[in-house]
């Protein structure tokens, strides 16, 4: 299962929950993938800390060699790193990944990303791809190439705006590059159940007909930790309210 955690508002969670997730998948003996095509690198340095910013080679790597059009390319597993975490993997992002986009729109290479899962999907039971806050290049291609999308989303007017616009997005992509992509749900994050307007603004999107899952993210300091340390929640504090929730929504991943 590839899954892309996408969405054009930055700030909304999309790394922690693209990590978190991945880090769960990998607990329960999935060999998991977690793929960061982001500049910003933050899953990168989320799973790896400082090594991130010397694993090489990188996505950036792949991407500059489909640009030279080897006959001898690397395969996609040249471009895996082992994590710390059992039956976790990764390929790193690159910060100056952004450079390549103007090249790589130039030459029409935005299906090679899906070749690039494709392969990997033989190896792999379920692969997260953590993409930039932007509807560009990157993510268009992340979205080609998965069976689905993940939304994360966080209760303020702005989100909901903004939140209509990209599922306008993506249904254009399965239109137009990949008739199956689905979008698996919208994950309410660093909700606050006790406050009106995050359940108010939830209701409204569930009547709407909008797949929210029933699972929601809670705001918690302890995540804070969880980055500075370099350890998915899951590994930091198992019993911890926000990793049972994290447990709980890949469980609602699973069973549907």
């Amino acid at each position: 299962m590839k899954r892309v955690i996408f969405n054009q508002k930055g700030g909304v969670g999309k790394s922690t929950i693209a990590v978190n997730l991945a880090a769960i998948a990998a607990s329960q003996g999935k060999r998991t993938l977690l793929i960061d095509i982001d500049p910003q690198c933050n899953s990168s340095r989320y799973v790896l800390g400082a090594a991130a910013h010397a694993a090489t080679p990188t996505l950036k790597d792949y991407f500059e060699q489909v640009l030279s059009f080897s006959q001898f390319a690397q395969p996609a597993g040249h471009y895996v790193h082992p994590t710390p975490f059992e039956n976790l993997s990764i390929i790193v992002a690159h910060p100056e990944l952004g450079d390549l986009q103007s090249k790589l729109e130039s030459r029409n290479k935005i299906y090679k990303l899906r070749d690039l899962l494709r392969e990997l999907g033989k190896e792999y039971d379920d692969i997260f791809i953590d993409t930039p806050p932007a509807y560009n290049f990157f993510s268009q291609a992340a979205l080609i190439g998965a069976d689905s999308c993940l939304i994360p989303f966080d209760c303020d007017d702005f989100s909901r705006q903004a939140l209509y616009t990209l599922i306008n997005n993506i249904k254009e992509i399965k239109a137009d590059h990949n008739a199956d992509l689905a979008i698996e749900g919208i994950v309410v994050n660093q909700f606050q159940p006790r406050a009106s307007l995050p359940r108010r603004m939830v209701e409204q999107l569930t009547e709407e007909g909008l797949p929210v899952f029933e699972n929601k993210l809670s705001s918690s300091v302890r995540i804070r930790e969880s980055h500075e340390r370099n350890l998915p929640m899951i590994h930091l504090d198992r019993n911890h309210k926000l990793s049972q929730e994290y447990l709980a929504l890949y469980g609602e991943l699973t069973d549907s």
